[in-house]
């Protein structure tokens, strides 16, 4: 098991490698899992699961800063924490 799966079961304990007639991709349920980012088709079974951590990570990353996926209460708390060091760093001067 390499590092690329290891992450892939991570986030999804029931995903694995399904065979068709595009080439080898990693499925979890009846998702493919690097669908939404159009990673070419491959007949590796390392590169596959690669695909999927790499949509795995770019997921992460959209989910932790797409200003539409965060709710009211985190962007109220970051404009204070911008306002607190403003604040701050007026004092300091």
């Amino acid at each position: 098991m390499n590092k690329f799966q290891k992450r892939v079961l991570k986030q999804f304990p029931e995903a694995y490698i399904e065979y068709s007639n595009y080439g080898v991709r990693v499925v979890n349920g009846d998702n493919y899992i690097a669908k939404e980012f159009y990673t070419p088709d491959t007949d590796n079974e390392d590169m596959a699961w690669e695909y999927a951590a790499l949509a795995c990570k770019m997921t992460q990353n959209f989910n932790r800063a797409h200003p539409l996926r965060m709710d009211l209460v985190d962007v109220e708390s970051k404009l204070a924490r911008i306002d607190r060091r403003k604040r701050k760093g007026r004092r300091v001067k």
